[in-house]
């Protein structure tokens, strides 16, 4: 079981329709997923909000098909569109959506409609105790946190016991140790409840800890689907590798032949660069990348440099403090190009590095992604 998503929506500018007037904007997206907790990942704009309003019957797709545990919602073939609250689902709102003149109890047993007092009294008593927020439920919105509020539209959004969950974003204006505490919650629920779960984020952090699979979009189209491992250190193009933080990322790579069986040979600028075997066309052009906490500074006095792949001299430029690591900012003495390092904070005080000291950097040639 699971979600099966195939469709393509068109947005036109000022809602023009003529027929020949070409879409401002169109939504292509196709993935599937089972009963799992599934990330929706990429920039603001690139059709997420869309994809989970097409899901939902909030929004009415050109074309394609939406299936959810073997129910079709949406089949443009067979002109099958149920509408909202015939399609078993919870939808959690970026604003958490709550009425403001109920109180916790009213509002998570909104959706019980057709139930006894009974039944509703007992639904209402699971949700407080899975979203650990008994004592709430003769509160209003109004006397809640943020983090309450979310959680109350969590409890409402699946008291219906829905066959699917939406999250639109739903900890973005939460601080940083509640969005923590709630990301293992959610995780926790769709476990429990064995349903998809499906969880907008434009956040790296929140979609690599938090999802079983990543759909990542890019202007409208999904552009890498897997698990957080794949598409972290596997991404299938330059716009899925920086939104997974890849932040070096360069186009002027020209593959220059084999080294042995299992290497290859590039030239990028004045630096010649070995990376994992590739079979290309001598003298293709590609990009090429690398993460910032696979650039190693070595220690001149301790590091036998020779068997370091892929090393070059060159100078600090910036040192940047994140907290726990620090940002350094190379410029190498062969090439114009800058390359920005992430290292610990212990590994940089050992390097004893400062703004406009000479370094000697290095990368894995297993490290290196290269974008054909």
């Amino acid at each position: 079981m699971g979600i099966k998503v195939d469709f393509r929506k068109r947005f036109y500018k000022g809602n023009d329709r003529k027929k020949g007037k070409e879409p401002s904007f169109t939504v292509d997206v196709s993935f599937e997923a089972g009963n799992e907790l599934v990330v929706l990942f990429g920039q603001s704009g690139s059709g997420k909000t869309t994809t989970l309003r097409c899901i939902a019957g909030l929004e009415k797709p050109n074309g394609g098909k939406i299936t959810v545990n073997g129910t079709v919602y949406f089949d443009c073939h067979t002109r099958i569109d149920l509408p909202p609250q015939k399609r078993s689902l919870g939808y959690v709102f970026q604003n958490y959506a709550l009425f403001p003149h109920m109180d916790v109890k009213k509002n998570i047993t909104y959706g019980l409609k057709g139930r006894t007092d009974q039944e509703k009294e007992r639904r209402m008593r699971e949700m407080l105790r899975l979203l650990h927020i008994e004592g709430l439920e003769d509160h209003y919105p109004s006397q809640l946190s943020g983090g309450q509020k979310q959680r109350v539209a969590l409890a409402r959004a699946l008291a219906p016991g829905p066959d699917i969950l939406l999250l639109d974003e739903p900890f973005s204006a939460l601080d940083m140790i509640v969005r923590m505490k709630l990301r293992e919650r959610i995780k926790l629920i769709q476990k429990e409840l064995n349903i998809p779960v499906l969880f907008i984020t434009h956040n790296p952090v929140e979609a690599f800890t938090l999802a079983d699979r990543v759909v990542v979009y890019h202007e409208g189209t999904v552009q890498q689907t897997g698990t957080p491992e794949e598409v972290f250190y596997h991404p299938k193009n330059i716009h899925v590798a920086e939104l997974a933080g890849v932040t070096n990322i360069f186009d002027d790579a020209v593959f220059a032949g084999h080294v042995g069986k299992d290497r290859a040979l590039f030239k990028a600028g004045e630096l010649e660069i070995i990376t994992r075997h590739i079979d290309l066309r001598t003298d293709e052009r590609v990009s090429w990348g690398i993460r910032p906490e696979n650039i190693t500074l070595l220690n001149p006095d301790k590091d036998n440099i020779e068997l370091y792949e892929n090393h070059f001299n060159g100078k600090v430029m910036s040192i940047v403090n994140k907290g726990t690591s620090k940002l350094i900012a190379v410029g190498s003495n062969n090439d114009r190009r800058v390359l920005v390092s992430e290292l610990s904070n212990k590994a940089c005080e050992e390097l004893n590095l400062f703004q406009g000291c000479s370094c000697t950097f290095s990368f894995a040639s297993r490290d290196i992604l290269i974008f054909v």
